[in-house]
């Protein structure tokens, strides 16, 4: 199990060693006639996760900002069983709570990154810990990101620093069908489903653009240009349509039991509804082709990332329903990264599509309020009036519902789970930190409190940079 520091060890860890196995879908003899499974595969490496608010919490007289465009100022928040319990004005504290005494703090949903490769890509950076990407052939949907995850990595403890209480990490942007991502909450656990979201949807990584023609055609094989890309998304969807027909053909009539294709069952299960599509794409006109193709095959895409061109498409994005998750400003990098402006973000979300910030990037995850308020002012200078209650939602709602677990959290909204972060000022201010964060009512981080900051077992007994112990 990865741990908090030795003195945090006791009081946290055990928490997380409650985990209880939560059933899987569709587990065991069904009935005859009866769906038995699912293309998702839920019941395969089930979601172990479980945390247990050890005493209800009451933050008092704070700013708090719900993630649905609210501001209230000088309000109460009660955490009970795990839950947004109450928000009002002059809460009673119920016995044995922990009071947060919040005059001049603010109040956040946790934060929420749809795009992370910690764990996959962990710290320390050596050739030996880098399993993001297989990039051995253009199509890897069988492979599931989760299966890379090692959940001792440091960077995990230093997202939760910046107010980061989910995840989702997902493999690289190498091939057209890069694998499963998984989404996850930010505690510690031994393994990787002692840390999965209960219930969360898989995504399907896609790549479309310059990467997947770069790595393939450098190698003298398809694809080698943006229209050998096309043609290989075209003939994969053929073939998972007719996959999945054969299938529910035997949950139907019965018979001979289908062969199972790991590759070919991810498909599947992106067009049947059980698996959300996050497509890699830059350039506006290919996101225009992308959706095309999910038109043309009857599937969802759930988000375009880095999506540097979103602002050309947004009508496309909000008609469609497909969110955008973008950096505040980045640019420049290579072509496809070029035609960027930093009102992209603002742009995409006036115009009714679900726009978000998100960081690819195990540095830029530990401070995404401060992206986020990047993009905030730009689109500010760009002549939109965009407030923090409306801009928190680009970090907490919007990739909540990228992930498909916005009724879930992602708001701060009457039992939802109680993922929240106590900052010391204005979250949008460069001066301000996350000074509390919980994650299901469990207070798992306190700038105060050293017990209450998180250590892997991979960094206990290690030289800090002053020389003291962990």
């Amino acid at each position: 199990m990865q741990l908090y520091s030795r003195a945090a060890g006791c009081c946290i860890a055990a928490l997380i060693c409650a985990a209880v196995l939560l059933p899987g879908c569709g587990g065991g003899k069904q009935a005859e006639g009866h769906r038995s499974t699912d293309f998702a595969r839920q019941n395969a490496f089930p979601s172990t996760y479980s945390v247990k608010q050890s005493r209800p919490v009451l933050i008092e007289g704070a700013t708090v900002l719900t993630g649905t465009g609210e501001r209230l100022d000088n309000t109460d928040l009660l955490l009970e069983d795990g839950k947004i319990a109450r928000i009002g004005d002059n809460l009673e504290a119920p016995k044995d709570a922990l009071v947060v005494k919040g005059a001049g703090k603010w109040v956040t949903p946790g934060i929420i990154d749809a795009h992370s490769h910690l764990g996959d890509y962990p710290a320390p950076e050596i050739e030996s810990t880098q399993d993001g990407n297989e990039m051995t052939a253009p199509n890897t949907a069988e492979v599931w990101a989760e299966h890379s995850v090692w959940t001792q990595d440091p960077q995990f403890a230093l997202a939760l620093a910046g107010g980061v209480t989910t995840l989702q990490i997902l493999p690289g942007s190498a091939n057209l069908f890069g694998g499963r991502g998984v989404t996850l909450k930010n505690v510690p656990g031994r393994s990787v489903q002692e840390m999965k979201f209960p219930g969360a949807p898989y995504g399907l990584k896609m790549a479309c653009g310059e990467n997947p023609k770069r790595v393939y055609g450098s190698k003298g094989s398809a694809p080698s240009t943006r229209m050998g890309n096309v043609a290989g998304y075209r003939k994969a969807w053929i073939e998972a349509t007719a996959y999945k027909k054969k299938w529910e053909n035997y949950w139907e009539n019965g018979g001979d039991m289908p062969e199972r294709d790991l590759q070919l069952e991810t498909l599947a299960g992106v067009l049947s509804g059980e698996i959300l599509v996050h497509n890699h794409c830059y350039r506006g006109e290919e996101m225009a082709i992308m959706m095309d193709i999910a038109e043309e095959f009857d599937f969802q895409i759930s988000a375009f990332h880095h999506a540097v061109e979103a602002y050309k498409v947004a009508d496309l994005l909000a008609e469609r329903g497909v969110c955008a998750a973008m950096w505040a400003d980045w640019w420049g990098f290579k072509h496809e990264a070029f035609d960027m402006t930093e009102a992209n973000i603002a742009i995409v979300d006036q115009a009714g599509a679900c726009a978000m910030i998100h960081s690819d990037s195990a540095i830029g995850i530990q401070h995404l309020n401060e992206e986020v308020a990047k993009a905030m002012t730009a689109g500010q200078r760009a002549g939109f009036d965009i407030q923090p209650q409306d801009a928190v939602a680009w970090m907490t709602l919007n990739p909540a519902k990228a992930l498909g677990i916005d009724d879930q959290t992602g708001s701060l909204e009457k039992g939802k789970m109680a993922d929240v972060v106590v900052w010391s000022g204005n979250p949008f201010s460069v001066y301000s930190q996350a000074e509390k964060v919980f994650i299901d009512g469990e207070l798992m981080y306190d700038r105060a409190d050293r017990a209450r900051q998180p250590r892997s077992d991979f960094e206990l007994g290690i030289l800090d940079a002053e020389g003291e112990r962990l």
